[in-house]
């Protein structure tokens, strides 16, 4: 079954060429076939691949072929399946699948249609290279690729300025990120002599002691890396602005491939951060920070799709904290039921979209329960889970979380109390969503509803998002073994209890409208803190400030610099002298004789003149 492993990521590749090279000249129902079949064929092979893993349990490797062969270095293309892999394909090629299916309806009038697929699958591709990846310098190619395809599916529709000004933003914030990675990379093959996963835990431990400065070094740099990604802070400015491109794109960036790079590099990297408890501390902090200031932004915004935006930052947030804590298999496994629901409100928001007339602003839709009765239930599943409402797949996700960092050796009830204020602003502002959408009165009156080739897989991640937290992921072989978590006592039940305050508050804030907030948000104060949160947390006027005004002085400064002007006054030289020569061509034999019989008296003079010194 091994050998089957290089066609996982080859198949949607085949299928990026197939469509790439045809250049948009395929039927339409061809395109879709290619790049549906390409995805179908990666998720059946997974599901062989996983049926062998879980029948010997035994990891699965496979060398493609040697790279390079010089003096002793050898570096392999080779792919790895333990659990981990396992969980991490199955989300993308089980989830890129459904949202495959739904973009070939969504997508059907687009005039682009086969360069939309073939980005698609290139993207898939790129992330499944970066799971597979039994090292870390292949895993940097595939993470690599992943940033190029959010580039060209970011700013698919390049038409608009805005959209190209997204997407360039996104491949820039994140390559920050890369370059701290790829230091760090540097960092452990210098000090260890390797980058394969296995190898390099057993290296880390023999050369560093735990806490060791340049172990701490090596992975912060690689948390920077995740940072990027994931759109943590600092660095999650690209992530809301990205919502430029298609709603399938939004859903498989959010929920399959991209975000969730970074937590997958952390947990598969957990060996050399169970070393460091200063750069585990800081993933817990980030995490913490991250997932409040998110939530209060989404409480804010009225695009329904950058709303969804940053509630996955803040949900990233959850497995970055739990990542911190030692909860390596609990942000795993919200990783993959937050690929559930998270990819099921996109869907449901691109059918709401796609009925009223492409309109984004949620606060000029209502009353559409009845009207768009598949899209109304997709959101309600999916807030229900986003929320961590009891019975659905996020709950049991989330509640592994705010109970591991409880009872975390590290500030625990610290970090479980940010934890639980974060539960309570997802629950609000996911349900301030469902009642301003689809209660009240109707103020845009929507076209048909999605037909099924869109509401298909809008019913089976209702499915998913329901009972995905039923689901065991095989992970234990992976991650140290975990304290069994204490699910008796108060704290368990606070944890349950918030998320339905949060539901209760939306609802007396904005289907009731018991409470009247318009005065706080038309206050001064009101509307600074709004316009703080709409500006990305004033990161965006910081880093303009920081790097982008000094570094255009700098460049303005170097046009004119000491050496340029040597070379500037170099070519002036010759320009004058270029001008003094043509004016000697007069085209006169005499006067070219006289020159010559001249310049021939000047070099005799000269001889006579050496001689006789």
């Amino acid at each position: 079954m091994a050998d089957l492993l290089f066609l996982i990521p080859l198949s949607p590749l085949v299928g990026f060429l197939i469509l790439f090279c045809t250049l948009g000249n395929l039927p339409r129902k061809a395109v879709a076939v290619v790049g549906i079949g390409s995805i179908a064929i990666s998720a059946l092979i997974t599901v062989f691949v996983g049926k062998s893993l879980l029948g010997n349990n035994i990891p699965l490797s496979a060398e493609i072929y040697t790279w390079i062969n010089v003096g002793g270095f050898a570096p392999a293309v080779s792919f790895y399946v333990d659990g981990l892999t396992l969980t991490m394909m199955s989300v993308i090629t089980g989830v890129g699948l459904l949202i495959h299916i739904y973009s070939s309806e969504f997508m059907w009038d687009d005039k682009d249609y086969s360069r939309f697929f073939s980005y698609m699958n290139l993207f898939v591709s790129a992330m499944l290279v970066l799971v597979l990846a039994d090292n870390l310098l292949l895993l940097f190619v595939g993470w690599e690729g992943v940033g190029l395809c959010s580039y060209l599916l970011v700013g698919f529709w390049h038409e608009d300025p805005a959209n190209g000004a997204a997407a360039r933003k996104a491949f820039i914030v994140t390559r920050i990120g890369d370059a701290a990675m790829a230091i760090g990379l540097f960092i452990l093959f210098h000090q260890l002599g390797t980058l394969d996963f296995i190898p390099l835990a057993i290296a880390a431990q023999e050369v560093w002691p735990n806490g060791s400065t340049m172990l701490t070094i090596a992975c912060l740099l690689l948390l920077g890396g995740a940072v990027g990604k994931s759109a943590q802070l600092p660095l999650q400015t690209w992530l809301p602005d990205a919502m430029a491109g298609p709603t399938p794109v939004s859903a498989l960036i959010h929920a399959a491939t991209m975000v969730t790079a970074g937590v997958y590099l952390i947990a598969r990297t957990h060996d050399l951060f169970l070393l460091s408890p200063t750069a585990l501390h800081t993933v817990a902090v980030v995490g913490g920070m991250t997932l409040i200031v998110a939530a209060f932004t989404a409480m804010t915004q009225n695009d329904i799709k950058r709303i969804l935006a940053y509630s996955t930052i803040s949900q990233i947030g959850y497995m970055f904290l739990a990542l911190g804590v030692g909860a390596w298999a609990s942000s795993v496994f919200h990783l993959m039921t937050h690929a559930f629901f998270k990819a099921l409100l996109f869907l449901g928001a691109g059918a709401v979209i796609f009925s009223l007339h492409h309109e984004h602003n949620i606060l000029k839709m209502g009353g559409l329960r009845t009207r768009l009765p598949v899209a109304f239930w997709s959101f309600m599943i999916g807030s229900a889970a986003l929320a961590a409402l009891p019975l659905t797949s996020g709950f049991y996700s989330k509640d592994a979380i705010l109970l591991s960092a409880y009872h975390a050796s590290w500030n625990g009830p610290l970090l479980w109390g940010v934890g639980l204020l974060g539960a309570l602003l997802t629950s609000i502002y996911s349900f301030r969503l469902v009642f301003l959408v689809f209660f009240g009165e109707v103020k845009t009156e929507p076209e048909a509803p999605a037909n099924w080739g869109m509401a298909g897989p809008l019913v089976i991640l209702c499915v998913l998002a329901l009972a995905g937290g039923l689901v065991s992921i095989p992970v234990e072989a992976v991650f140290p073994a975990a304290s069994t978590l204490d699910h008796t006592g108060l704290i368990p039940i606070v944890t349950a209890a918030i998320p339905a305050l949060g539901v209760f508050i939306a609802y007396l804030l904005f289907l009731r409208r018991s409470v009247d907030i318009s005065a706080m948000t038309q206050s001064s104060p009101g509307k600074s803190l709004i316009r703080f949160f709409h500006s990305h947390w004033a990161m965006d006027w910081l880093y303009e400030k920081i790097f982008v005004i000094p570094y255009t002085w700098l460049a303005k400064i170097n046009r004119a610099d000491f050496i340029d002007n040597i070379y500037g006054g170099i070519a002036v030289l010759m320009l004058w002298a270029n001008k003094v020569s043509v004016q000697t061509q007069t085209g006169q034999l005499r006067t070219y004789a006289g020159t010559m019989v001249l310049g021939l008296v000047l070099i005799i003079a000269l001889m006579l003149g050496v001689r006789a010194s």
